[in-house]
């Protein structure tokens, strides 16, 4: 599968932005699909993850009650709603698909995208 990020951007602390990531191919629907991130200096962490029937979410603490994550079947495309967004929030975030028996704890399992920077000022 082939996965294409867009939505990063420059946004000042407390803005709000939304990720997508279009998947190509048949398996999106099969496929847990989830939303990366990593800062320069640092190791890539999870941020969310929807199952593969949508029915399941998981958050990384630090984007509970900020970020919502979503999918389009018909569009084949993942979404990540990002409010009050915070400077630590600067990162590249990648979309991810892997397996539904995965897990989110592999940081690097499945496909990923390329990326896409967010900025958030202070």
């Amino acid at each position: 599968v082939q996965l294409v990020e867009s939505g990063g951007g420059l946004v000042q602390a407390g803005g709000s932005l939304r990720l997508s990531c279009t998947a190509s191919g048949s398996t999106f629907s099969i496929a847990d699909m989830g939303w990366y991130r990593q800062a320069p200096g640092k190791q890539r962490e999870f941020v969310a993850g929807i199952s593969s029937g949508g029915g399941s979410t998981n958050y990384a603490d630090s984007a509970k009650g900020r970020f919502t994550i979503s999918r389009d079947y018909a569009a084949n495309t993942m979404y990540l709603q990002m409010n009050s967004l915070k400077p630590d929030d600067t990162a590249v975030y990648y979309c991810n698909a892997r397996l539904p028996s995965t897990g989110w704890g592999p940081a690097d399992a499945g496909s990923w995208g390329q990326g896409t920077q967010v900025t958030v000022s202070s």
